[in-house]
């Protein structure tokens, strides 16, 4: 394990899905096993992408999409499992512990979720990055660690 790429408070603009993706394989590689990370971010800022390159840095080559409608998906790696979590439409966080989400963290490498916000205080030593896009520069992203 290194530490992570960022570190609270900081910032750094990636420019293309390249860099959000690499990103992703420095966090994959930083983040202790049954670890959780917490992505915040408008539509289209970069979240599941970044989660791709997490994903495959552990050795998924098949697909890896936003759960937003299944609200869950999970990824099973040479690694270990990796929980992929978007709780855009869910009301009360309640709904995702009676999907087993306790179990699911539990027994994964690692836990990604997307709009968590409900989540945080029942995880509080896990990472959150926003992500935003920055405005006249289509494909670039400002990334910054929250906590």
């Amino acid at each position: 394990m290194t530490e992570l790429p960022l570190t609270p408070g900081e910032s750094r603009l990636l420019r293309g899905e390249g860099e959000q993706r690499a990103l992703g394989a420095a966090l994959a590689h930083a983040l202790p096993s049954g670890s959780v990370l917490f992505l915040e971010g408008e539509l289209g800022a970069g979240k599941t992408t970044l989660t791709q390159g997490l994903v495959e840095a552990y050795g998924f080559s098949e697909g890896v999409t936003s759960p937003t409608y299944a609200l869950m998906h999970v990824y099973p790696t040479p690694v270990g499992r990796v929980l992929h979590v978007d709780a855009y439409r869910v009301r009360d966080v309640a709904e995702l512990y009676e999907m087993d989400l306790e179990d699911l963290v539990a027994g994964s490498r690692l836990s990604v979720v997307e709009w968590g916000e409900g989540l945080y205080p029942d995880y509080p030593a896990a990472p959150v990055l926003r992500l935003e896009h920055v405005e006249g520069e289509v494909e670039v992203r400002r990334v910054t660690r929250v906590r």
